[in-house]
């Protein structure tokens, strides 16, 4: 009793105190009316809290009956009594002292096991927070188009199984995103590259007639900037009243419309033929329209050429065979019985039918020029340019001095090219022949040459006359075949129309240009480069 801070005291039946751990028996009270002691008589465990006046100090008392082996003993209710009840107390103060030793390790152990919780859960927490955050590092960069990092070379082996599965299935996101990325960038790069190389010009307009993108071709035949003009409305960009009604009447009713239209510039009319369909999106919804812009303004100018070449050839080969004809038939109804008439109009006959021949070789020269130059026949050797001007001018010098024209030549001795001396001998005589009859009595004509660097080298030739000049509008078509800026005066001087052409041609051929400029009543210049 004393090593466990215990009383322990042994009473008999009658409530004697036999033995005491702090007390002498004999000193001592009886017990018999002490609640536990009754209770333990009664066959129970007796406790009881009081204040001890032995010991001076509150005790905790427990008393249970002590029953001998074979000695039973049993009230009038049938219970077990005991002969010896043991009884120990302890003093509260030990009872806390014991309370606050199991609190105290309770806290501690609530401590300890707080800290472990916490290291666990940093440990754990870290695990999870480590690789999202990892994550959502990834997933910035994949949102701004990176798809280079992967988040399952980033997660480490403690990962949990759910982490790990999200990480993968984001990989797989980000591989499918980057595969589609690039093959909507590849797509698009080729249709860039398609629609800026494409020759018609194509505009691409939303719902509010604003211009969403148009091409280099576009924009060149508008005089634009292509991207000064995203975002403006298309009235801003381009003024036509047909190409308006029929981009609100594709807003409206969606239907594809092809129309040609006239569109002035500052380089004059230009014939845009127009073709607009609906633009839509992944929904098949209506988006805008796409507007394509075919440039027919020279087919329609070759067109006029051809309608102009056909009427006015057709009428060179008339003119002559309704004379030849006419005449003919004039000596068969009776003129021919009439030598005096009869000579006169054979010689008429026989002078259209020298200008029906001179019209045929001069097409079938133009033909044969056109066809070696596209062939690459004609043969060019390097020579001296002034044997060629010389023997042009020599050629002419008869026909000039029956007008009593002066044909003055400047050209060179150092002056040589690439040329085939036969045909640029016959353009600069085409020229002389024209100055010729075109120039008033009494007049001069310069032919000249001369080398030039400024802006590459090349060599100019020029025919200068002092003649009646030509009209500027005229200017333009002078050197298309049966062309006459003035017929009247054209058919009175003769000529085949074709002369001009056939020089156009072998200039072509010498790989040059030709150029005129031209005053009326002050003379011509021609320019072969």
């Amino acid at each position: 009793g004393r090593e466990s801070r215990t009383r322990i005291t042994v009473i008999d039946n009658k409530g004697l105190v036999l033995a005491d751990s702090n007390e002498n028996p004999e000193t001592m009270d009886n017990h018999r009316k002490r609640p536990e002691i009754s209770e333990a008589y009664d066959g129970g465990v007796g406790i009881s809290l009081r204040h001890s006046d032995t010991l001076n100090e509150d005790l905790l008392y427990v008393a249970v009956p002590l029953l001998k082996a074979g000695q039973i003993v049993e009230d009038e209710k049938g219970k077990p009594r005991g002969q010896i009840i043991v009884r120990m107390s302890v003093p509260l103060d030990a009872i806390d002292e014991t309370i606050a030793t199991i609190r105290g390790r309770i806290v501690l152990s609530s401590v300890v096991v707080v800290i472990l919780a916490g290291i666990i859960t940093l440990i754990v927490s870290r695990n999870v927070s480590k690789p999202l955050e990892l994550m959502t590092e990834n997933a910035k960069r994949f949102a701004k188009g990176d798809f280079s990092s992967r988040m399952a070379a980033t997660q480490s082996a403690s990962a949990s199984l759910e982490v790990a599965t999200l990480g993968s299935a984001m990989d797989r996101m980000a591989g499918l995103l980057d595969e589609k990325i690039r093959a909507i960038e590849t797509h698009r790069n080729q249709l860039e590259t398609v629609f800026a190389s494409m020759v018609e010009s194509v505009i691409a307009i939303d719902l509010d007639e604003k211009v969403i993108s148009m091409n280099n071709a576009a924009a060149e035949l508008l005089g634009r900037n292509r991207k000064d003009v995203q975002g403006k409305m298309l009235q801003e960009v381009v003024r036509n009243i047909q190409l308006q009604e029929h981009i609100e009447t594709n807003l409206a009713t969606q239907e594809s419309i092809e129309d040609e239209i006239v569109h002035i510039s500052d380089d004059g009319e230009r014939f845009l033929q127009t073709s607009i369909v609906t633009l839509h999106d992944f929904n098949n919804k209506s988006v805008g329209v796409l507007v394509v812009l075919n440039d027919v303004t020279h087919i329609r100018r070759l067109e006029k050429i051809r309608q102009d070449f056909v009427a006015n050839v057709s009428h060179e080969l008339r003119t002559p065979i309704t004379s030849i004809r006419g005449y003919v038939e004039t000596l068969i109804d009776g003129a021919i019985d009439s030598r005096e008439d009869a000579l006169h109009f054979l010689q008429v006959v026989l002078k259209q039918s020298n200008r029906l021949n001179a019209i045929i070789d001069d097409l079938l020269s133009l033909s044969r020029i056109e066809q070696e130059a596209r062939n690459s026949e004609i043969y060019l050797e390097q020579g001296p340019l002034c044997m060629v001007l010389d023997s042009a001018v020599e050629t002419c010098l008869l026909e000039a001095k029956q007008k009593n024209l002066e044909i003055e030549l400047n050209c060179p001795e150092s002056v040589s090219l690439a040329m085939n001396s036969t045909l640029l001998e016959q353009a600069i005589v085409n020229l002389l022949v024209n100055a010729i009859k075109y120039s008033e009595q009494e007049g001069k004509i310069i032919v000249y040459a001369e080398q030039t660097n400024s802006p590459t080298p090349s060599i100019n030739i020029r025919v200068k006359d002092s003649g009646i000049g030509i009209a500027k509008e005229h200017l333009p078509r002078l050197f298309e075949r049966f062309y006459r800026s003035d017929k009247a005066r054209s058919r009175e001087f003769g000529g085949t129309g074709l002369g001009l052409a056939i020089v156009k041609h072998i200039i072509q051929a010498h790989r040059g240009s030709v150029k005129v400029e031209s005053e009326e009543g002050v003379g011509t210049e021609i320019i072969l480069t």
